[in-house]
Order: structure tokens, then C-alpha cells, then sequence
């Protein structure tokens, strides 16, 4: 099957390369059972190639051979034929295993530690720095929105806030090649969103990432080219615009339009088309974009949560050799600062002389009121009540009693 061409459109097409990272040439995977009969042929002579700086989706129904593909990818499974290459090498190479960031299906966690201990035990894994760790897990967390829950044990997460941990765990290693398997399973509209801005970056970074998942939606926003999978073969191949486009058939977008020219416009199309081949309706935006739309304007008056948060910029050190940006969107982000976190500009003008020095025994002496000194055996009088405080308190009392003053 011909791969088809990139899509020149994408948002990221700019940072794709010829380089192939994933090579995969035939590949089969047969189970067997006990008495090594074959059982299911989950991968039945595969054949494609990811390339730099490509989001590559994997789609199809359950058992379709999904994630035997990664699983073989990772090394996890030996194929029963064919070849596997990634940056060139086998899949099990020691060096190549630690260029890659994996996010299984389920998140498989120790619940007994917290968010920063389950990325300092991961960063141990791939020999990071103390003060590498550190600073990545802050960052990390930050990103996927889970600063304020550091401190709880993974066990108490929910699954969005699992699937949140996860995907900075996949991360803390920086690698060149994610491999994601559902991974906006349990997120909340926010939390979806928010990885696939994710993804997108990571693209524009120039790293490659293979993103399995049944949300075909979430596929649609981000991958450049997908294959399809049933019953362990590849049915279909190539970029979104390629498999998604209607060729028999043309959409005209305006603004609203006066009955006079719409039925004017329609007139002349009758002419050339049959008037049940014409259909006129109003654009709609997706659910997705009108809840984000809903959620932050209702954030202005949103509390403090235990659980996670909408999280922030992509970590610093994994925006390191994206292109700078533009002055018109630093101005912007900076105007959306709140006052608090406003940059202090400096003025030009001469700073004012500094003032003199106070001496602390004057002021001292200056505020100290004298005082009799009481004689001995003499207790300290009582401070003498104003006459306008007398009067206030016999008309208080003869109320109280009933009495005129």
C-alpha cells in the first residue's frame, strides 16, 4: 500500500523531516498456546513508516492489533515475522530504549508514592541529576496541572488525575520518539484539550509521537497521517485530509446573508444542480469548543480544589529549540497577567536622593510621655475620667433604672 504524502496544511508541517525514526517491514505477531499451535494472529504483515516530527495515529476496533503494534514497538513482544527498526536499531538496544516515553493504557503506578516521588523514582530510572529531577518534576507537574496534590499518594488519584501523572512520567526523560495509548482515557473536556495542545508542541519540537486511541476526534486534531487497523492488517493509510475529503461534493461559508440574494445565489445553482442535491444550514461549533468556552468564563469565580487543576505552560525544558515567539503574543501574555505578576518597568528619570538616616534614640525620647513617679506605698492612680464621659454614663444608668437624669 503507497504511503500517502504529508499534508502540507498541518499545523506542524514545518518541523517535519525525511529522517524515518520508526521502520516497520512485514511484521506478524501469531499467539500460540500451550502446545505451540497457533492461536490469534494479532499482527498480519504490517508495513509502514513514521518520520520526525510526525504525530502517527493508530486507529481500529478492539483486538484490531493496536497495542500488540506497541508493544512490539517498545520491545515488550518478539514478532513472529518480519522487521522492526527504531532510530535504527532494534527496539530492545539499551541506548535507543532510553530515547523513547511510553504512557501504557492503564497506568501502572506505585500508589504508595506521591506525585513528586513517582517522578523522582522515574527520572532515577533514566540516571538524571538530583537537581535535573527536581527541577523536571516541578515543571512537570505544573504542565499537567497537579502542583497542589504533590504531596498525595498516587493511590488516592482519580483515573484522569492517574492518566495526568502518567503522561509526566512518559515525559520526565525528554525523549525523541512518545508512544501514547489512549492517553486522554478518563481526562475531563480540559484535560483532553490540554494534551493535544500538548502533542502539537511536542510535534513542533521536532519529537515523533505514535498516540493509539478510540477518540476519534481527539485523532482528528492532532495526527498528520493515521492507519486503520482490522483483523491485524492495515485497511486503510494516509493523511486525514487525504481519507476525509469529499470530492463530489463543495461547502460555501457566509455571513448571513439577506432572503433577496440568498434566493438570488440558489437560483443559479438550481441551474446546473437538482434542487434536492442543495442543503442550507447554520455552522455550529463542536461541544468541545463551547464547553472550554463555558469553563473560562465560570473560572473567574472558581474555588481552590484538591483535585487537579488546568494545567500550564508545556515544561520549560521541553520547549527548548521551539521557535521564539512572535512580540505581538509576548505583549499578550503579558497583558494577561494579573496586576500581581505585572513586570515592574523602570523609569528613566533620575532616582530620588536617598533620605537621612533617623537616629533611634531621638524618635525613641520624642514618643516617651512623662510620667509622676508614684511615692512609696502609694499605688498608681487611675486614669481621670473626662467630664463628657460621666455624663454619658449617668444618662446610660438612670435609662437603665427609669429615672430622669
Amino acid at each position: 500500500m503507497p504511503v500517502a504524502e504529508l499534508n502540507p496544511q498541518s499545523q506542524i508541517a514545518n518541523r517535519k523531516s525525511e529522517e524515518v525514526v520508526v521502520s516497520v517491514r512485514g511484521l506478524t505477531k501469531v499467539f500460540k498456546d500451550f502446545w505451540n499451535r497457533p492461536k490469534a494472529r494479532a499482527v498480519d504483515n504490517v508495513d509502514f513508516d513514521v518520520r520526525r516530527g510526525e504525530v502517527f495515529g493508530l486507529l481500529g476496533p478492539n483486538g484490531s492489533g493496536k497495542s500488540t503494534t506497541v508493544k512490539l514497538l517498545l520491545g515488550l513482544l518478539y514478532p513472529t515475522k518480519g522487521h522492526i527498526e527504531v532510530f535504527g536499531h532494534s527496539p530492545r538496544h539499551v541506548q535507543t530504549k532510553s530515547r523513547i516515553g511510553y504512557l501504557p493504557e492503564e497506568s501502572y503506578l506505585y500508589r504508595y508514592l506521591n506525585s513528586r516521588e513517582t517522578l523522582d523514582f522515574f527520572g532515577n530510572l533514566f540516571q538524571l541529576g538530583k537537581a535535573e529531577r527536581d527541577s523536571r518534576a516541578e515543571q512537570l507537574l505544573e504542565m499537567v496541572g497537579l502542583s497542589q496534590t504533590r504531596m498525595r499518594a498516587v493511590g488516592e488519584f482519580s483515573k484522569g488525575m492517574q492518566r495526568r501523572i502518567g503522561l509526566a512520567q512518559a515525559l520526565i526523560n525528554d525523549p525523541d520518539l512518545i508512544i501514547l495509548d489512549e492517553p486522554t482515557s478518563g481526562l475531563d473536556p480540559i484535560g483532553c484539550r490540554e494534551v493535544k495542545d500538548l502533542i502539537l508542541a511536542l510535534a513542533r519540537r521536532g519529537k515523533t509521537v505514535i498516540l493509539s486511541s478510540h477518540l476519534l476526534s481527539d485523532v482528528e486534531d492532532v495526527c498528520d497521517r493515521v492507519v486503520i487497523y482490522y483483523g491485524g492488517k492495515i485497511q486503510a493509510m494516509g493523511t486525514l485530509r487525504e481519507l476525509l475529503a469529499t470530492p463530489d461534493a463543495i461547502r460555501i461559508t457566509t455571513p448571513a446573508l439577506p432572503r433577496e440574494t440568498l434566493e438570488r445565489v440558489l437560483e443559479i445553482i438550481r441551474k446546473d444542480v437538482a434542487g434536492d442535491k442543495v442543503r442550507i444550514d447554520t455552522p455550529t461549533q463542536n461541544l468541545e469548543s463551547y464547553f472550554l468556552e463555558v469553563v473560562q468564563k465560570a473560572r473567574q469565580t472558581a474555588a481552590e480544589t484538591s483535585g487537579a487543576t488546568s494545567g500550564a505552560r508545556v515544561a520549560a525544558y521541553l520547549r527548548a529549540g521551539m521557535e521564539a515567539k512572535p512580540a505581538a503574543e509576548k505583549i499578550l501574555e503579558r497583558l494577561a497577567l494579573p496586576p500581581s505578576a505585572q513586570p515592574v518597568v523602570q523609569s528613566k528619570s533620575p532616582a530620588p536622593a536617598a533620605a537621612p538616616p533617623v537616629d533611634d534614640r531621638k524618635l525613641e525620647a520624642l514618643t516617651q510621655v512623662a510620667q509622676p513617679t508614684p511615692s512609696p506605698g502609694q499605688t498608681k492612680p487611675m486614669p481621670e475620667a473626662k467630664p463628657a464621659d460621666l455624663s454619658k454614663a449617668d444618662e446610660k444608668l438612670s435609662s437603665l433604672l427609669g429615672k430622669k437624669p
